[in-house]
Formats: structure tokens, C-alpha cells, sequence
């Protein structure tokens, strides 16, 4: 067999992990996820029912499920039912902060498809979001109360992020305030995903802790691809219009690289980057201009730190197939850069 994990058409992954019995075990939890996730979301009034269903099911990668799932094999029950209610939990958490994010980001398009908040309104939008903070609550009363603890934290720290986010640098360095938010809003929910999969499975300690590490690392990785995706790929790799995040006047790692080089397209993209941009012409030209610098060079080189974090991790975890799976999904999440 093959050894992989490719991103799917659909917009998640197909498992193929150089090992029958794990692509087995994974494939089960990940149907068990959907059917999970599913189940939940259909779950109250139909009128509800429509609005969180929206999003779950527009092509999400599934990425922190597929974390949760990969990290319980450290495990002695990697197939526990908490396991897929842990990975489940972590996706729709992660769904809610789509709905609040767009109606902050006042966006037009998710996942390829219309933002609840174009469709429906911000009131909807929001109320959304907070159905599926209430069906994530359960979940976690189902488990135990440790993990509604962890989560706390872990929902403390992303709210910190979007926080620190809203505030701005205000006079700090942009670039180390933009690691600090994608650290809390993004690292932190994937490192959840990682250390639940690996606790609900019954790893100890050390182990768990590794994990939430190693998720940690590759979820930062996966923001800072997803930043350059932005600005480099067409929308129909992105699901976004390109240059969305200039247009909301977010500058994120490689338009700082950018904006700090020495030099013309540096220059003249310190004039045009004074807010956010209304014009597609300007909006073009700063694509235009990113690109004569390093700021895409500079990204990948933060990106491979961070890799280099998650290999560390990875080399202190039992070997093994599952082992081998996690490192290859650190490297395809690099490899959508093209």
C-alpha cells in the first residue's frame, strides 16, 4: 500500500496511511465522526438545523478530527467512543468560531460557498455560533469533567487570540503579534484536538502533553499555509476571493515580510498598505507587488521552524504507523502551497 494522505476534491482527506489496520481504524473513526457531527447538528428545531449545518458539511478538512483520531493510537483504545466524541467537539467548536469570525471579517464567502452572514444576516450568524458552542458543551458533560476543564483553558486562549487580534499590535513587533494570535487562535484548538485524542484513548501523561505539542506546531504551520494560500493561489484552492485578508485590511506573515524589505515593491506596498483595500486594482497591485519580495520565501522559512518543532515531538512518541501518518500530515498540510 501506498503511503499517504492526499487532500480530497470534497475538501478533506483520503486516508491512505502505509498501514491497512490504521487506514482501517482511522477511516471507521472518521465516518463515526461524520455520523457524529451529523447527528448533533440535526439535533432542535429544523429552522436551527439549516443554519449550523451550512458550514459543516461545505468541504471542511476535518483537520482536527483527523488529528484527535491520529493521536489516540498512542493509546491503548484508540476506538473509545469518547475519542470520536472528542473529535467531534474540537470541529464544532472550530465551526462556531467560523460563524463569529466571518460576521467580525464582515466576510462574503467560506468554504466556496455564501458566509452565513451574507445569507441570513449577523444576528443568525452569531446565534449560530453559539448553538454549536451548546451542542459542544454537551458533548463535553457526556466525557468527563477534566475535559471540560482542558477545554475552558483551551476556549480561554482562543477567545485571547481573537482578542489580541481585534486590539491590534499597537506598537509591538506585527510579526511576533501575529505569531502570538495564530498560536492562540488557531495552534491552540488543533493542539486540543491532539491531546484529546490521545487522553480519551488513555495515554498518559507525557504523551498527551507531546501530542498537544505537536499539534500545537502543526497548527500554526497550517495557519501560516493558509495565509500564503491567500495570497498566492486562486480561489478555487482557497475558497476565498485572493487577497481577501488585504481587502480586510489583515495583514498576515507574508505581507510583513513584505512590508519590512528594503526595497521598491517594499516601498511602494508600505504606501498602498495604509488600511484595508476597496479598489480590485489596488488590490491586484499588492498582490503584484508581495510577490517581487521575500515575503512568501520568508513565510515558508517561519513555517519550517515549526515543522522542525513537530518532528521533535514526533521523534519523542512511541514509532510506529501512527507516527509515520502524523508526520506526513505535517508535510501535506505544507505541500498546498504548491
Amino acid at each position: 500500500m501506498t503511503h499517504g494522505i492526499q487532500p480530497s476534491p470534497r475538501g478533506g482527506f483520503t486516508i491512505d496511511l502505509g498501514d491497512e489496520a490504521l487506514s482501517m481504524r482511522v477511516a471507521r473513526g472518521m465516518s463515526a465522526v461524520e455520523d457524529l457531527l451529523g447527528e448533533r447538528l440535526n439535533h432542535g428545531e429544523p429552522f436551527i438545523a439549516e443554519k449550523v449545518n451550512h458550514l459543516a458539511f461545505a468541504g471542511g478538512k476535518r483537520f482536527r478530527p483527523l488529528m484527535a483520531l491520529l493521536c489516540s493510537e498512542f493509546g491503548p483504545d484508540p476506538e473509545a467512543e469518547n475519542v470520536v466524541k472528542g473529535a467531534v467537539l474540537t470541529e464544532m467548536v472550530h465551526l462556531a468560531t467560523l460563524y463569529h469570525d466571518d460576521v467580525m471579517d464582515e466576510a462574503e464567502k467560506r468554504r466556496g460557498v455564501e458566509s452565513a452572514n451574507l445569507r441570513w444576516g449577523n444576528s443568525v450568524a452569531i446565534l449560530a455560533g453559539d448553538i454549536l458552542l451548546a451542542h459542544t458543551s454537551r458533548l463535553m458533560s457526556e466525557i468527563d469533567t477534566e475535559t471540560v476543564a482542558y477545554f475552558a483553558d483551551t476556549f480561554q486562549t482562543l477567545v485571547t487570540g481573537q482578542m489580541r487580534e481585534t486590539e491590534g499590535a499597537r506598537g509591538t513587533d506585527p510579526v511576533e503579534h501575529y505569531i502570538k494570535v495564530v498560536e492562540e487562535k488557531t495552534g491552540v484548538l488543533i493542539a486540543c484536538a491532539a491531546y484529546l485524542g490521545a487522553k480519551l484513548s488513555g495515554a498518559p501523561e507525557d504523551v498527551r502533553r507531546s501530542c498537544e505539542r505537536l499539534g500545537a506546531a502543526v497548527g500554526v504551520v497550517f495557519q501560516i499555509v493558509d495565509d500564503i494560500i491567500d495570497i498566492f493561489s486562486d480561489a478555487s484552492q482557497s475558497g476565498k476571493t485572493p487577497g481577501t485578508d488585504l481587502r480586510e485590511g489583515v495583514f498576515t506573515l507574508p505581507v510583513l515580510y513584505a512590508l519590512e524589505e528594503d526595497s521598491p515593491a517594499g516601498e511602494e506596498l508600505r504606501g498602498l498598505l495604509t488600511g484595508p483595500l476597496t479598489d480590485d486594482a489596488d488590490v491586484a497591485r499588492a498582490l503584484e507587488l508581495i510577490s517581487q519580495t521575500r515575503g512568501r520565501e520568508r513565510a515558508l522559512e517561519k513555517v519550517r521552524e515549526y515543522l522542525a518543532v513537530a518532528e521533535r515531538e514526533l521523534a519523542s512518541l512511541p514509532d510506529g504507523p501512527a507516527n509515520e501518518a502524523l508526520q506526513r500530515l505535517a508535510e501535506v498540510t505544507v505541500d498546498r502551497v504548491g
